[in-house]
């Protein structure tokens, strides 16, 4: 039986994505779109200083045969990009000079992000060079969120033999609003059933089952539960929740009987982002489970982070993800 990560695969060749490398200059980028272009995973482009990228590569006996290159500084768009950039800042109120936004617009993230705006990419993957803070910067300021969506938080895929859960949010928002719980919760399942394949079902996890406990942030997520039930009727969530109501069916047989979600839940999403880091963590070293991730979401196109310690492979892994993240 195909693995997970095999089938998003599988996903990505039958719908092949133009996918952005914007740390083109790193050695793993270069490395991770030979492969990801003989596998056929998506088209990809890489972006930074075409010289150093073509040295790169002859030095690393990396042939560029059907890998394109962009130099941010010396591209067509760079104009219309920097007059975009300028003008939507102009509007927000923020004071910007013409000579700073082309600065910004010619950084390679901020470059992919215009790119993927327009259209002439579908998604793009950073982070072996670039920082989190640039990439989601990069991605809120390129791209914006998603219609109906009000914050960008990430996503991890827990994998175990024979389950697997998608846990939200542990890399980005360190303690988010009920407004912005629900929207973790919308992003998480639509990009679970996406990725997966799978109907998801949502656990908004707390300490407290259904009124077992009092305390407010108890009631920041019930709160969250009723506004994402409310935005999106199509989706299966419940809460609050304990981790074993969500997850254990005994459990949930004596606490929620009545619950649609508790016992079965594949999508489980913290309150916040100790919880959630210290939550993904646990469950990765000490139940054995695979963790991929962060997977940034809530950005109007995909636009992903990496670890700067990243493998090649996990940059392959990850533009996979993204492109079937793109798909319609």
């Amino acid at each position: 039986m195909a693995t997970l990560l095999e089938q998003i695969k599988t996903k990505a060749k039958s719908n092949k994505k133009h996918i952005l490398l914007a740390d083109g200059i790193d050695e793993r980028s270069i490395q991770a779109a030979r492969i990801i272009v003989d596998e056929g995973l998506a088209n990809i482009t890489l972006l930074g200083n075409e010289a150093a990228i073509q040295e790169k590569a002859a030095k690393l006996n990396v042939k560029l045969t059907g890998i394109l290159i962009i130099d941010p500084e010396t591209h067509s768009k760079l104009q219309d990009f920097t007059n975009e950039f300028y003008n939507v800042r102009k509007a927000k109120g923020k004071e910007i000079k013409l000579e700073e936004a082309a600065k910004t617009v010619k950084a390679p993230v901020f470059f992919a992000a215009m790119l993927v705006k327009s259209g002439l990419a579908d998604g793009s993957v950073a982070g072996s060079l670039s920082t989190t803070g640039d990439v989601i910067r990069a991605g809120i300021m390129g791209i914006g969120t998603a219609p109906g969506i009000s914050v960008v938080s990430s996503f991890f895929l827990i994998i175990f033999p024979d389950r697997t859960f998608a846990f939200a949010d542990c890399a980005v928002v360190p303690n988010p609003d009920a407004k912005q719980l629900a929207d973790i919760a919308i992003s998480t399942a639509d990009n679970f059933k996406k990725v997966t394949g799978v109907e998801p079902k949502v656990g908004m996890l707390s300490f407290s089952t259904k009124g077992s406990a009092k305390h407010e942030s108890v009631d920041k997520v019930i709160e969250a539960t009723k506004i994402a039930q409310g935005k999106r009727p199509d989706l299966t969530i419940d809460g609050e929740l304990q981790a074993d109501s969500a997850i254990v069916p005994k459990v949930a047989q004596q606490k929620c009987p009545g619950s649609k979600v508790a016992g079965e839940a594949n999508v489980l999403i913290f309150p916040g982002l100790n919880a959630g880091n210290i939550g993904y963590k646990l469950v990765q070293r000490l139940g054995k489970a695979e963790a991929i991730g962060p997977i940034i979401q809530g950005l109007g196109r995909p636009f992903f982070d990496l670890s700067r310690g990243c493998s090649v492979d996990d940059i392959v892994s990850t533009v996979a993800i993204n492109a079937v993240m793109g798909a319609v």
